[in-house]
């Protein structure tokens, strides 16, 4: 197995990692599509927001059956973690491997990895998390599905930044 992480946004050369304005409804932040040959087994995933939403807000990790509409990831923003790992089998698309949805397609069937309620009165401790499964708990992203960084924030967008790390 091979440990990959990607963000949502390019991976940063000249300037600091960018982060996705939320819009003032639900938007995927980050999707990663498997492919048809090969489920990923999630690690870890995390966000901060630059600044507190203008009312309470949820950033969620979930598997869908369904594409948003996204920028394409290319090769280099999805990362190996180790320098010698082959590139990801992730497809990268604008279907598949991706951020910042512009649409968020139909969804029919959803499995839920984990939701976070991000409070408009957050003070700057709470604006960020991360989480680590144990070994014995961690999601598989079954083959051909999607894993998508979901942000609702209903009234005032937030600047946010994602990220997954997972194995393949």
């Amino acid at each position: 197995m091979h440990r990959y992480r990607t963000w949502n946004g390019p991976a940063p050369t000249t300037a600091a990692q960018a982060s996705v304005t939320t819009g003032t409804s639900i938007k995927t932040m980050l999707q990663l599509a498997t492919p048809s040959t090969r489920q990923i087994q999630l690690i870890s995933w995390g966000f901060s927001c630059d600044d507190p939403p203008g009312a309470d807000a949820v950033i969620e990790l979930l598997q869908t059956d369904v594409a948003a509409t996204v920028t394409a990831h290319v090769p280099a923003g999805v990362q190996p973690l180790d320098p010698n790992a082959p590139a990801s089998l992730l497809t990268l698309s604008t279907s598949g491997t991706g951020y910042t949805a512009s649409a968020e397609g139909t969804i029919t069937a959803t499995r839920v990895f984990d939701a976070v309620g991000l409070s408009s009165t957050s003070g700057e401790s709470s604006l960020s998390y991360a989480y680590q499964w144990m070994p014995d708990e961690r999601p598989i992203v079954a083959i051909s599905k999607f894993l998508r960084v979901r942000a609702t924030t209903p009234t005032t967008a937030t600047d946010l930044r994602c990220w997954v790390c997972w194995d393949e």
